[in-house]
């Protein structure tokens, strides 16, 4: 197969000489053949850029709609914004809203009139191979469709997860014509190890994960990207705003004559060719806008806007967990979350999701919780953010514990 991608040394090299438009490579790539992912309804704007994803031969939008958020059930304007704007590919899961944001898809299909013209990926959080296969009838069924576009494995952290049983699953719920694609999505600490898992034993069509331009430099990732993009798996990048605390974000004033902050954040990641689109969560017209007008620009980052970055990600990685729970989790003599309360305390913080981040929250076994007494120092040592986890934590009870 040849490769349509760049290798990380050549990404880094275009990004610090800014030489080569990302317009310029999207507006090289030609229209969807077999499917009209990014063709929406005419807007009578910039077409929305495509990529082909992985070796699927099948090209998507650079830009989805991530639907963890509220959706409006009766008539949603963000998704049918970006419906018209090309944005044709929504992402969503069992768990999103406990089938509600299923529901509202449903019927906003029904409302375009044409399920074809979008893309639908959903997920299932089950652990077993019967769970799965149970779990894509739901699906469908919440869905109100025959098939889905891609059917994902939910924030899986165990590599058991792509042992022969689970491949066979992709294999079954391929062929029956259930789904068009199978794979997997993650954003824990063992990113890596699973990325590289599924290069090797192939059956996995694409995978969901999490990449932002806090992570740059780890070349351990970026091995495993280009292990994956070689063995024509397709790369969707989710939590790509690499979210803080906007007050901490805030100690670094970002400033550009072309675009956002937010809207910086998704051009460093699709200046990557290795990866095919971004899940954004979109949660107002506004924001939808702005990502939009982000994806369709021909203009690129300028090496200062990308020093900015660059900065942002050195002065507040004591706030950003990378999820790594087995260095953390590990060094410390009792068993103690720490990742798991310092994501649901970035959910309440960064995203707006209180309630859903106290639910998450509580949900850990409370002998779980339980961190006085722990000498956190220890864990502390050997996070590579430099965060202070005894106080993260001690705001994350503060905030979440409690009745829901």
């Amino acid at each position: 197969m040849e490769e349509k991608k760049i290798g990380r040394r050549n990404f880094l090299k275009t990004m610090a000489l800014s030489a080569v438009s990302i317009g310029a490579a999207n507006a090289s790539i030609a229209a969807p053949a077999s499917l009209e992912v990014a063709a929406g309804e005419s807007s009578g704007s910039a077409p929305m850029p495509v990529r082909e994803l992985g070796a699927t031969g099948v090209k998507v939008p650079i830009l989805f709609l991530g639907t963890s958020q509220s959706l409006d059930p009766v008539y949603d304007k963000v998704m049918h914004l970006c419906f018209k704007e090309g944005v044709t590919g929504l992402d969503t899961a069992l768990s999103y809203g406990w089938g509600s944001s299923h529901r509202a898809i449903a019927n906003f299909t029904k409302q375009i009139g044409d399920r074809k013209k979008i893309w639908i990926t959903s997920k299932s959080g089950s652990r077993t191979p019967e769970g799965l296969l149970a779990d894509i009838d739901k699906c469908r069924e919440e869905l109100e469709t025959d098939y889905l576009d891609l059917y994902l494995m939910h924030g899986i952290n165990e590599v058991r997860m792509l042992d022969k049983a689970f491949l066979q699953v992709g294999d079954q719920v391929r062929k029956s014509g259930k789904t068009r694609f199978f794979g997997f999505s993650c954003h824990d600490g063992n990113v890596v190890e699973l990325m590289n898992t599924a290069a090797q034993v192939g059956g996995i069509d694409a995978i969901l994960f999490r990449y932002n331009f806090r992570q740059y430099g780890d070349r351990e990732l970026n091995t495993a990207i280009d292990a994956c993009d070689k063995a024509g798996i397709g790369l969707l990048a989710m939590k790509t705003m690499g979210s803080v605390p906007s007050d901490i974000e805030k100690v670094v004033e970002f400033q550009s004559q072309n675009f956002t902050l937010g809207q910086a954040k998704l051009k460093s990641v699709w200046a990557d060719k290795r990866i095919d689109s971004v899940v954004s969560e979109m949660s107002s017209v506004k924001e939808a806008r702005q990502n939009i007008e982000a994806a369709k620009s021909e203009k690129p980052l300028k090496a200062e806007e990308i020093h900015q970055l660059n900065r942002l990600a050195a002065l507040t990685a004591g706030y950003a967990c990378n999820g790594c729970s087995y260095l953390c989790e590990s060094a410390v003599d009792k068993k103690v979350a720490i990742a798991a309360p310092l994501r649901y305390l970035m959910y309440y913080e960064c995203y707006g999701k209180q309630e859903r981040a106290r639910e998450l929250y509580n949900a850990i076994p409370r002998e779980v919780r339980r961190f006085e007494g722990v000498d956190l120092e220890k864990a502390a040592a050997v996070c590579p953010q430099g965060i202070n986890i005894a106080a993260r934590l001690s705001k994350a009870k503060s905030l979440l514990e409690g009745p829901v």
